[in-house]
């Protein structure tokens, strides 16, 4: 039970520090002026987050089927599991400086070598390894002082935080619900994971990405100024960082609605 929950700690950090950057890809898109580009490259990041999510979903399968066995509550550990993805927000947050400086050298370098195996055996060699720490820095009053806060719709804003919550726990809940339910049932509670992080990711692309994309799309174009990126950029986050916490207070109630349709 508990290598299951450790291996599953890491693989929530590593989803939650990828999906964290990938709000900061718009930056360097519209800074750059390369988005397709930078989207290109940005789709390896996806591929290992897709990688994490694919195993985390199994994982969580086997901590429930260590509690029945044991007859433990799985509770904590899961609640454990929805901090590691704040820690991994966090981090995310933390290290985006870093990450736009890095990953805007390897979008140059993509551009110069047309080959994204040829970008990672670079970045791989020893002598850009360990230059990597020249590159490290640190968020700073200064980079979010003066933005235009304002002109970002909060409801956008409110919205991605709650996404993020039902996104976060949408797997923990199925399982944990699958608890809670006659055996007869089980299969149906665990299967309705699908359900909730296919409503959170239409909910997602109906209304949050559109309205960030109209955003990055005039500035790419000159009709806003790039502090617009900026502002929703640090927003997103922020409320990515918001959701996950949330995540806390929704994991039993969301878990008690899946209850109720298998019932």
């Amino acid at each position: 039970m508990y290598s299951n929950v450790y291996q599953l700690f890491v693989l929530t950090f590593i989803i939650h520090l990828i999906d964290t950057f990938a709000y900061s890809v718009r930056l360097n898109a519209v800074k750059s002026r390369q988005f397709a580009l930078s989207t290109t490259l940005f789709n390896l990041f996806y591929l290992i987050s897709l990688t994490a999510h694919t195993l985390q979903a199994p994982l969580i399968g086997g901590l429930m089927d260590s509690a029945i066995s044991q007859s433990v509550n799985p509770l904590p550990s899961l609640r454990n599991i929805i901090w590691v993805a704040t820690v991994g927000t966090f981090f995310g947050i933390v290290l985006t400086p870093t990450f736009l400086h890095v990953f805007s050298r390897a979008v140059k370098s993509l551009e110069q070598s047309g080959s994204v195996p040829s970008v990672v055996m670079d970045a791989l060699k020893f002598r850009n390894i360990h230059k990597f720490k020249e590159t490290i820095t640190l968020p700073s009053k200064k980079m979010v002082k003066g933005l235009p806060f304002k002109r970002i719709p909060s409801e956008l804003i409110a919205l991605n935080a709650l996404v993020t919550g039902v996104y976060t726990i949408g797997v923990m809940s199925a399982y944990y619900a699958a608890l809670l339910v006659d055996a007869q049932h089980r299969l149906g509670a665990s299967a309705s994971a699908g359900i909730i992080n296919a409503a959170a990711n239409i909910i997602f692309m109906l209304f949050i990405d559109p309205k960030s994309s109209i955003i990055t799309d005039q500035a790419l174009k000159g009709n806003r100024p790039y502090e617009d990126v900026k502002a929703l950029v640090v927003m997103l986050m922020s409320a990515k960082l918001i959701g996950t916490a949330l995540g806390q207070w929704l994991l039993i109630p969301v878990a008690h609605v899946i209850v109720n349709i298998n019932k």
